[in-house]
This record gives structure tokens, sequence and C-alpha cells, in this order.
């Protein structure tokens, strides 16, 4: 990148207001700290990249602290090598600004980091090369969209279509290339489950939950079953079940972790 165009994005990204994976957007614009991480991490990410030979890879993020539910990454999204150009594009779903509503983004990957984060690491999952190539062909023909599902919640629940996080879209979209084109995501979903894919589950009790529903806009509960909800269990894809599930599915997946 020559210096004139990464003065360029700077201003761009100095300037722009942040969407965020089930966060309230912030008025602030993001610090020449973030900034200078951001890009570094940027960096590093694509040099791993590019001697992985990969041609599609997930790619996860870590916004928040999720310790205290055994997690570590918040967000997944996938990396795609843009034929004809060779350029690294991140394509994932957001949250628009902690609302009920989400949508598609094809960015740099800069851009991807570009949030605060909590821990600046990317996590990198790449699949085998037959998985790379039916994913590819979804990313060029446009096939992805037709998992996403714009009512967003956060804690959507992995068999249920009426709602979908940033990382049941992600899972979506590999069942519809490795098994589809399917009519819907119901499809998707009844064919991750009998390939063996579980969710995480973490425990909130009800006041939380209460509290949750009532405060903010990108969390419910509705599609969750009774039982385990009333039981405080609640069912979600997260970036470590898609890749406990992805190394059972396809054993000869990689993973690659780049940190400043």
């Amino acid at each position: 990148m020559t210096a004139l165009r990464r003065a360029a994005l700077l201003l761009v990204l100095l300037a722009m207001p942040r969407a965020h994976a089930g966060q309230v957007c912030t008025e602030q614009p993001i610090g020449p700290e973030s900034l200078s991480k951001a890009f570094g991490l940027a960096l590093k990410t694509r040099g791993a990249l590019d001697q992985s030979g990969a041609e599609v890879v997930m790619l996860a993020r870590v916004g928040q602290d999720l310790s205290k539910w055994g997690l570590r990454y918040t967000h997944l999204g996938y990396v795609w090598r843009d034929a004809p150009s060779g350029r690294w594009t991140v394509v994932h779903e957001l949250n628009q600004c902690g609302s009920a509503s989400s949508a598609l983004y094809a960015e740099g990957l800069a851009n991807f980091y570009a949030d605060d984060l909590f821990r600046w690491e990317g996590l990198i999952l790449i699949p085998p090369p037959e998985i790379q190539k039916r994913l590819a062909e979804s990313f060029r023909s446009g096939a992805y969209q037709a998992m996403h599902e714009p009512h967003y919640n956060m804690l959507a629940y992995p068999f249920d279509a009426r709602y979908q996080n940033s990382n049941q879209w992600a899972i979506e979209v590999l069942a519809d290339a490795e098994a589809g084109p399917f009519t819907g995501r119901g499809e998707a979903q009844r064919w991750l489950k009998g390939a063996g894919y579980q969710a995480s589950t973490v425990k909130i009790d009800a006041p939380t939950r209460l509290g949750a529903r009532i405060f903010r806009a990108n969390v419910a509960f509705d599609d969750q079953p009774f039982d385990r909800r009333m039981a405080g269990q609640i069912d979600t894809v997260t970036v470590e079940s898609v890749y406990a599930w992805l190394t059972r599915y396809a054993p000869a997946a990689r993973r690659v972790l780049v940190r400043l």
C-alpha cells in the first residue's frame, strides 16, 4: 500500500461510524493508537493469509471479554481472495449499532479490526481446499446472501430461523456451500444438526435475561427451547462451537493465530 493510499484510508477510518457485532455505536471516532494497532494486526493477518495458500478462510476477533462464559472470540467472518484483483476481502454480518437489525458488509482487514478490540489478535480457521472452493463459488455468485436474516439476536438459537447472529450466519453459509443450495435457513440448520454441530451453552439467570431483554434491542430469548430457557441454559452459535464442529467435520482444517 502506498503512503498516499494509506493516508487516505486513515482519514476514512478516523471519520467512519463504527458498526459493532452486538454493541452500541459510539459517537467517538476510533483513536490513533487503536487505529495503528488495527493496521498492524491487519498486516500480520495478511501475511499469514498469503503464506497459507488459502482461497477462503474464517477469521475471528476478540471484541469483548467473554471469559466468564468460558469464551474468547466474539465475532466470526470470512476472508476470501477476491479474484481477479487478488485482494483479501472480509465478508461478514454486523449488528447495526445495538439495534435488532443486521446487514452484510464487504471490507478490508484493517476495517475488520478497527473496533477497539479487547485483545489484539485474530484466529484464522482454514478449511480444507475442497470446502474453500465451494465457499469461493458462493461468494462469487452471491449465494451467501441467501443465508442472511436481518432480524439480529446476539444469542440466537442455532436451530430456529427467526433470528440470527453473525457467527450463525457464517456457519449457515458453510452449510449451504457444502450441501445446498438450500431453499431457506431452516434446511441449512437441519443439515448442520445432522452433521453433528453442537451449540455453546451459556448460563444466564432470569434477572439477567429480563434486564437484557428490556434494555438491549439486540438480545432476545423467545427462540430458545422453553425448558432450557427457564433453567438459564442458553444455546447459541459461538466462534468456539464453529471451530469445534469444523475440526470434527473436516479434520484437515487448520488454525493460525495472529496477534500483536
